[in-house]
């Protein structure tokens, strides 16, 4: 995918007049992204378009409350783009009520779980070692201090979750709340069962579908909207859009989102970005986009398969969807997350350190990495291309410390870089 961003050019020009030191870094980290594979399943790349929308003069608008019932003289434009965000979300979902103001995931998530339950009210949630996300009840995340959560996890033979153990599990603990979703996990999650256990066991029904929210639009995972009461997602990751949040919900719960949202735990929302999620929102309902995440799953799996050829033990054998975790533990290269991510680094090739299930590290060590093809499905690699990729990581993953491993690894993931740039007009 190649973007052009001219005004963008021009702003930077400004930037540079006003703030060198900081004109410098927007530079270094535009020729990192355009120099690098990034493979961190979180990221992407946005369009030039989504880009200038959060840097337009939207910014500067105060827009406390919701369109029609602002806080606030002015808001006739904003009001607008607001509601074309909300509708084009709810038509992308099929979804029958929507609120665009989160400013990331996590604020999503603690804006649903502020609608459906009251708090200190248990939660049935994925355990963060097996895939979840701190929002999911980490102990020091604002979820674990109000709430009180139990966690499921993986089956230790399968790694994959266990539908009737899950279901004996939340008909034992008989939670306020059932929430699916998770940051690493790399296989098809069954909304459909997961509903159905949350009714049996009498919870309301919360998914987190932030890493799968573009794959969901474009049809390659089932959606959990006609299942959940409430499903939050990020609008970057898979959706490709700005980084923000957002949420949909049947029309039952809409009244309690937005006012977990504003004024729950939220001010004045980021119109300029409620404007580029818009943008987004349009680009992920053309026919393209539904191409772009099959792509993106394809290129997961020949990635995955080019990697177990060359010996890596994957988490639950596979994947479906557009992530992979990679256990590095003998016989595999026998080092860390930490040392991997590293190593890869000096390479020009960007993953995370990750925990794998039953994991002995800690995170800051762990004993996987996540990968994930998003970002370079974006830019225009292909399938050939991850056979290429897994020898790369391979090589460097084997000789973690050698210099010129990494050197001539990265002079070639440059050289692939250069034939498939993002913005090639940023700084022109």
């Amino acid at each position: 995918m190649s973007h052009s961003a001219a005004t963008s050019a021009s702003l930077y020009a400004r930037v540079q007049g006003a703030d060198p030191e900081i004109a410098s870094l927007l530079h270094a980290e535009w020729r990192r992204q355009e120099e690098g594979i990034e493979l961190i399943a979180s990221e992407n790349q946005a369009s030039a378009a989504v880009i200038e929308a959060m840097g337009s003069t939207l910014t500067n608008k105060y827009a406390e409350g919701y369109p029609g019932r602002r806080y606030y003289g002015g808001c006739e434009h904003v009001d607008r783009v607001e509601e074309i965000a909300r509708d084009r979300l709810k038509t992308l979902f099929g979804a029958e009520s929507a609120n665009v103001q989160p400013s990331s995931g996590s604020q999503a998530n603690q804006a649903a779980m502020l609608a459906l339950i009251p708090p200190g009210a248990t939660v049935l949630a994925m355990d963060l070692n097996h895939g979840g996300h701190l929002s999911h009840g980490h102990p020091k995340n604002a979820s674990g201090i109000y709430y009180q959560f139990v966690h499921y996890g993986v089956q230790p033979d399968t790694e994959r979750l266990d539908y009737d153990a899950l279901r004996d599990q939340a008909l034992e603990v008989k939670p306020a709340l059932l929430m699916a979703g998770a940051s690493a996990y790399s296989r098809t999650l069954d909304f459909e069962r997961l509903a159905a256990i949350a009714r049996e066991a009498g919870a309301k029904f919360m998914v987190d579908m932030a890493h799968i929210a573009g794959l969901v639009a474009g049809g390659q995972h089932p959606s959990p909207v006609p299942h959940a009461d409430v499903v939050t997602m990020t609008t970057h990751k898979t959706l490709r859009g700005p980084r923000g949040g957002a949420i949909v919900c049947k029309k039952d719960w809409i009244k309690q989102v937005n006012s977990a949202v504003f004024p729950g735990i939220q001010g004045g929302p980021l119109m300029h970005v409620i404007a580029a999620k818009a943008i987004a929102f349009a680009e992920a309902l053309q026919p393209s986009f539904a191409e772009y995440q099959a792509r993106t799953v394809r290129n997961a799996a020949a990635l995955a398969g080019g990697l177990q050829r060359h010996g890596y033990r994957l988490v639950s054998g596979g994947t479906d969807n557009h992530l992979m975790l990679v256990d590095l533990r003998a016989p595999g290269p026998g080092i860390t997350g930490a040392e991997a991510e590293a190593a890869l680094g000096r390479a020009h090739i960007t993953v995370n350190k990750n925990l794998i299930p039953f994991d002995p590290e800690t995170p800051m060590r762990a004993s996987g990495i996540r990968i994930g093809t998003p970002a370079i499905t974006t830019r225009g690699f292909g399938e050939a291309d991850m056979e290429t990729l897994a020898a790369w990581i391979d090589r460097v993953l084997r000789a973690p410390e050698d210099a010129d491993v990494a050197s001539e690894v990265g002079k070639a993931v440059r050289a692939l870089c250069a034939r498939h740039p993002i913005y090639p007009d940023y700084f022109a």
